[in-house]
């Protein structure tokens, strides 16, 4: 027996794909044989990326909008051939205790990893309905969707959402054969959380709980997307993974 990992034959949309965590699971999404659709606000990045695979003897285009841009989004994806994989993986934060708060980081923040989370998995669940051949679709969410931590109410917020959003899609698409999952992962080093960690105090109170004692690294985080894209996950819908060093365990 084999688990089955292969994505060959398969379209894959990942949004937030120019850096970061969407970067490194696009490219391993199109390593596994995946033919992979890079969105971002920024074409350079994502031409950069989408070059880079097919050097390495991969498929890849872009799409470069704003996710934010709900009705763009839409357009886009209905104007396009349905995806099997989709990696719902834009998002932001602005750090910030409760008092400080304003309402243009509330709206940034639920703007981006909400609201346009939502509509953009509408948008390419439509097209897996329309197919009729299945999917998966990937919420990008984070162990702040399980618990909760000082200046990020607005993020944990916008996370413990998306964890019952992904339930509920999960139990509406499952008899089209459309699984829904989210990667919650702990701190990973990314170009958006790297300044957080040019303050000492503030790298040593979250390496005091990851208990396996590191920062997170995009690498952690890619398998996780290559295993529920695939058919290795097949009977796995509603769930979530948990990439957290141990973090959550306590």
């Amino acid at each position: 027996m084999r688990a089955n990992f292969d994505l060959a034959g398969k379209r894959a949309l990942v949004t937030g794909a120019g850096r970061g965590i969407g970067r490194g699971v696009a490219e391993a999404l199109a390593s596994a044989g995946a033919a992979v659709t890079l969105c971002a606000r920024s074409s350079s990045e994502i031409t950069e990326v989408a070059e880079g695979i097919i050097a390495d003897g991969g498929t890849a285009d872009t799409l470069a909008l704003d996710v934010t841009d709900t009705c763009a989004f839409s357009r886009e994806i209905d104007a396009r051939e349905p995806f099997d994989i989709f990696v719902n993986n834009a998002g932001t934060n602005r750090p910030a205790l409760v008092q400080d708060v304003t309402e243009e980081d509330f709206d940034l923040i639920i703007g981006l990893n909400l609201r346009a989370a939502v509509f953009a998995a509408q948008a390419v669940a439509r097209g897996m309905l329309k197919a009729g051949r299945g999917g998966s679709i990937i919420n990008m969410s984070s162990q702040m969707g399980h618990i909760g931590a000082a200046r990020r109410s607005i993020y944990c917020a916008s996370k413990w959402a998306i964890e019952g959003f992904s339930k509920s899609l999960a139990i509406e698409l499952a008899p089209h054969a459309i699984r829904v999952n989210t990667i919650c992962p702990t701190f990973i080093e990314t170009p958006l959380t790297r300044p957080y960690f040019s303050e000492n105090a503030f790298q040593e109170e979250v390496l005091k709980k990851i208990k396996l004692g590191r920062l997170g690294q995009v690498q952690d985080i890619v398998g996780a997307a290559v295993f529920l894209a695939s058919d290795a996950s097949a009977l796995m819908t509603g769930s979530s993974i948990m990439i957290d060093g141990g973090w959550t365990a306590e």
